[in-house]
């Protein structure tokens, strides 16, 4: 990531179900505050990762929606094979609690041991809750209506501080020791008692981003409030709307309904992706959701998107 001020986001693949030639499975890299996090892990995705110039190394955190195959049969590979690069840190994967039987049973076969401590967190999926925090960031798990329990996440940034006007503090005298607490929102008050506002003596923050992955999905509007108003939103559109029969029946979304939400959810940059194999013209389903939502884009793998 070359700049740790913003965030940014690897599509590795974009593809539904089956391995295709337009694509590959589920799996993305969210890059923020100098840390790399996966988003699921479908086959192949070791290999995306290092052809796309990303260290195994620096993948502390894995999310996994749910337990279909095209969303973490990659994962014991990628364990793997960083247990044979030498990996020694811990490794947190949030899941939900039924990968933890497959993966003992994956590790046993191996040998019992990669070489490094895996720490399991797993969720309830039917619930939303705060599955990840540190000191800039958040996670919270999105309920999803699927086939099987499923649910999106949302990676939000906490509030971050104010920027101190050097010059402006330099006039009113503010020691340097008193730089956190403007930082912190708080007036200054100088020897003789006079308050400085905060607001003289710093500049705005950068505004916190929210990025929502949407995974397998049908169409519910019981995602909203989570979604609102976030800065960008990567939602399942597997099917055009002449294909909504099968939509329905494998509890899928169209292109036209991952719109809908973007559009309801004022939402300010929607990425399609989890696109089904049947269709030969990807951009037929961009151009579906762009009648509804202008501007959509339709994911590239390979290609980084600025949140």
């Amino acid at each position: 990531m070359s700049d740790n001020n913003r965030i940014e986001l690897t599509v590795l693949g974009r593809c539904a179900a089956l391995p295709c030639r337009k694509g590959n499975q589920s799996g993305q890299i969210l890059s923020l505050h100098n840390k790399l996090m996966l988003i699921d892990c479908g086959e192949g995705t070791q290999s995306l990762l290092r052809n796309n110039g990303f260290s195994l190394a620096r993948i502390n955190h894995i999310f996994i929606s749910h337990l279909h195959g095209d969303h973490m049969l990659g994962l014991p590979g990628l364990l793997s094979t960083l247990g044979m690069l030498g990996k020694k840190g811990a490794i947190s994967i949030y899941a939900p609690a039924e990968l933890k039987t497959y993966l003992d049973q994956q590790i046993a076969f191996f040998g019992g041991d990669f070489g490094f401590p895996i720490d399991f967190h797993s969720f309830d999926p039917f619930h939303s809750e705060l599955i990840y925090e540190d000191k800039t960031l958040t996670v919270k798990t999105i309920p999803l209506k699927h086939t099987m329990p499923c649910c999106g996440f949302l990676f939000e940034e906490k509030s971050k501080p104010k920027h101190i006007n050097r010059e402006r503090c330099d006039f009113y005298g503010v020691p340097i020791s008193q730089y956190n607490n403007i930082k912190a929102g708080l007036d200054f008050v100088n020897e003789k008692g006079i308050t400085i506002p905060n607001e003289q003596l710093t500049t705005p923050a950068e505004a916190a981003k929210k990025y929502a992955y949407c995974s397998d999905t049908a169409y519910t509007e019981k995602i909203i409030p989570y979604i609102y108003n976030a800065d960008c939103i990567y939602h399942e559109a597997t099917f055009l709307s002449k294909d909504a029969k099968r939509a329905k029946e494998t509890q899928h979304s169209t292109a036209s309904q991952a719109a809908t939400i973007a559009l309801k959810a004022r939402v300010k940059k929607l990425i399609i992706g989890h696109i089904s194999a049947r269709y030969s013209n990807f951009e037929e389903l961009r151009k579906e959701a762009d009648a509804i939502y202008k501007g959509a884009i339709l994911a590239e793998e390979g290609k980084t998107y600025i949140i």
